[in-house]
């Protein structure tokens, strides 16, 4: 299988603060994730000035502000985006933003980025999504919250537009955080079947077994939030993993992919093939035998280790003439 692609989800998780963004970057980068992503907003395109918090932003930032005074806060500027790509270029590791408005989409195209995200709020957003389609750039679309019929309408749209463009869909529950029996993962399998094209995971769990699950399933992307602290104010550090746990995500895909690994034919372990010497038996005498004596199942048996005439060769060892005299135990040799 191909390496799957982990994203490092910091989002707004900086909380408007480069220095955060930072050192976020630096700890995605020592966990092991492929790509860090922050969301590229502007305030005042992507809510109007009274609109509300969610429920979990309020639940979680105990805040008695509207969204766009929450938005403002961890809003990034061109200047602020284009230190943070540089930075991560010197880490060495990828950059990825998801795009909410117009606005944010002319940023966007000076940056040079090869992929843009589009996130789940978005995804009806024909406004946005048109501008989109003339980017011919490579695509990841979150489906939370979204019928498939609402999949489908966006992606046949960006498929008209450019045949070709690499679209990869993300089976996602706008959650946070999302319950277990919430989570539906076959829907990646629905997705695959409906679109065929590739298909991921951006898990909003509190763990990431379900981002272990998505792997086994296929998912070519895995999306996953990262913070410095769950401790930290703002409306995602606590669906988030911090370093520590965000390290041992990245490591349990890892294992996963390579228990995942597919061989041409069935193949052994360097394990197994020393194992086999020992736990595997070889035709040996059950009784004494003579010279000239037949071989039968009354003084010939089989027993541990392999290492003369394989109990595979039971049946053309039986009805053979002994060439010599053998005692208890001794490897037939024929």
């Amino acid at each position: 299988m191909s390496k799957v692609k982990i994203i490092a989800e910091i989002g707004v998780n900086h909380n408007g603060k480069i220095d955060l963004a930072k050192k976020l970057i630096l700890r995605s980068k020592q966990a092991g994730a492929d790509y860090v992503k922050f969301q590229l907003f502007s305030s005042k395109s992507l809510s109007t000035l009274n609109a509300k918090k969610a429920d979990y932003q309020i639940l979680k930032d105990k805040k008695n502000e509207t969204q766009y005074q929450m938005l403002k806060r961890y809003e990034l500027n061109y200047f602020q985006i284009k230190k943070l790509i540089n930075f991560s270029k010197k880490k060495k590791i990828k950059f990825l933003l998801s795009v909410f408005d117009l606005e944010s989409l002319k940023i966007f195209k000076k940056l040079n980025l090869d992929t843009l995200k589009i996130p789940s709020g978005e995804i009806n957003n024909f406004e946005l999504i048109e501008k989109i389609s003339n980017l011919k750039k490579k695509l990841i679309i979150s489906t939370g919250m979204s019928t498939y019929a609402e999949i489908n309408r966006t992606f046949k749209f960006l498929k008209k537009k450019n045949r070709n463009q690499l679209i990869t869909l993300l089976h996602c529950v706008s959650s946070y955080p999302t319950k277990p029996q919430d989570v539906y993962l076959n829907t990646m399998e629905d997705l695959f079947k409906k679109f065929k094209t590739p298909v991921g995971f951006s898990d909003h769990t509190e763990d990431y077994i379900s981002s272990v699950c998505a792997v086994c399933k296929g998912a070519t992307i895995i999306e996953k939030h990262i913070t410095l602290s769950k401790n930290l104010k703002g409306p995602d550090h606590k669906s988030s993993l911090d370093p520590e746990q965000f390290k041992k995500f990245v490591d349990s895909i890892r294992t996963v992919e390579k228990i995942l690994k597919k061989a041409k034919n069935k193949k052994f372990s360097k394990d197994e093939v020393r194992n086999s010497k020992v736990v595997r038996k070889s035709i040996i005498a059950k009784k004494k035998i003579k010279k000239g004596d037949i071989f039968t199942r009354d003084n010939i048996t089989t027993k541990r280790p392999s290492n003369g005439i394989s109990a595979s060769e039971w049946f053309q060892v039986l009805g053979r003439k002994s060439k010599k005299n053998f005692q208890i135990d001794e490897l037939i040799k024929l």
